[in-house]
Order: structure tokens, then C-alpha cells, then sequence
């Protein structure tokens, strides 16, 4: 049966937009498709609650934008973004933005899928940050090497301009990534970022 939420799917490409219809419908979704960002910002509050996928790089209107212009006027719709170029800079841009989750492709169906679930059962108007403190304690799990790569990854940092900022090897730095993702049981550098944005603190990396 379908869902009563409505995912709003925004993708230029009509042979991807068409295979995340059918895997979105096939899941049961109520899907509306969209070929540009204008489409979707043109329903303006006709826009149904459920949440919204984009893609980041379009003609026109890009995903960060549409993000951002929905925000401003006051829509509280969740918005993932997709994305087959994707860097740490355009992800720490999107979860700052509000993204509520931005995968890469290619990706497997069944972790798309779970993201929009996980989209669809936390509306942003329900969702809080995480507790200051909780946050601040999962930080304190790092040792100070793992909070110094912590801060460049966040601050939008490759593993490369890591490495030559802190004198350490691109391999040094993929190890550190590795356990600060395990110690903070973060599945990617999306949840690294909100883990900061919560934590509200500032960066002494630059």
C-alpha cells in the first residue's frame, strides 16, 4: 500500500530519475517526479509533506540551492541530496545547509531506501539536535591527533590537504578517519557534521 508521504524526486537525468521512481514505488512510495528545481519550487506550499530527493548538480536550479531556498521560505520538508561528484566539501556544505542526509553514487537500493525511511520518520519540524553535552562527550572519545584530522574533515579538508597541513601521510589520515568513524559510531562524514553542528563548537583549524 502506498505511504500517505509523498518523496518528491528531483533529478535532470530522466533514465536515474525513472530508476528511483520505480524503486521508490516499488517500495510502496507515492512518488512525484521533477526534471528541474523550478518545477518543485514552482508548487511552492503545494508541495506535499514526505521528503524531498535531489540531486546535486542540475541545469539551472542546483540541489544546494534548492535546499536553501526552500529553507527560506520556510519550508520544513526533509531534503537528501544525491550526487555522482561528490567531495567533503559539497557534504559538509549540504549538512550545514540542512541536508538531512547526502549519499554518493552509485549506491545500493536497499541504503537509499533506508535513508528515505529514516528521512520520512524524523520531519524536520520534529527533529532536535542532538544534546550540546552528548555531543561534546562523543567528541571526547578522540584523542587529540583524532580531534585535530576530526576538524579538517568537517571543515570540508581532502585527505591530501590534511596530510600536508598536520606533516602526516594521506595513509596516516585514512587510518585516523577510520577509528574516529568507529569511535564515534558514524556511518559517514554526514553524522561527523551534525555531531559538530550539535556540539557547537568552533574550529581552531583554518
Amino acid at each position: 500500500m502506498a505511504s500517505k508521504s509523498v518523496i518528491h524526486v528531483v533529478e535532470d537525468n530522466q533514465a536515474m530519475r525513472d530508476s528511483l521512481v520505480e524503486l521508490l514505488e516499488d517500495a510502496g512510495h507515492t512518488v512525484r517526479a521533477y526534471a528541474r528545481a523550478e518545477e518543485l519550487l514552482a508548487r511552492g506550499a503545494a508541495i506535499e509533506s514526505g521528503c524531498i530527493v535531489s540531486d546535486v548538480r542540475m541545469p539551472g536550479i542546483d540541489g544546494l540551492t534548492l535546499l536553501r531556498r526552500l529553507r527560506a521560505s520556510g519550508s520544513t520538508v526533509p531534503l537528501m541530496l544525491i550526487t555522482g561528484h561528490g567531495d567533503v566539501s559539497m557534504a559538509v556544505a549540504a549538512m550545514k545547509a540542512g541536508a538531512v542526509d547526502f549519499l554518493e553514487k552509485p549506491f545500493e537500493a536497499d541504503i537509499f531506501l533506508t535513508a528515505v525511511e529514516a528521512a520520512l520518520s524524523h520531519p524536520m519540524s520534529d527533529i532536535k539536535a542532538e544534546d550540546t553535552e552528548a555531543s561534546r562527550q562523543r567528541l571526547r572519545k578522540l584523542t587529540s591527533r583524532e580531534y585535530e584530522v576530526f576538524e579538517h574533515l568537517v571543515a570540508g579538508k581532502s585527505n591530501k590537504e590534511i596530510a600536508a597541513q598536520l606533516g602526516i601521510s594521506p595513509r596516516t589520515v585514512e587510518f585516523h578517519r577510520a577509528h574516529i568513524m568507529e569511535k564515534m559510531a558514524a556511518k559517514g562524514l554526514p553524522e561527523l557534521v551534525r555531531v559538530w553542528l550539535s556540539a557547537d563548537l568552533s574550529l581552531s583549524t583554518k
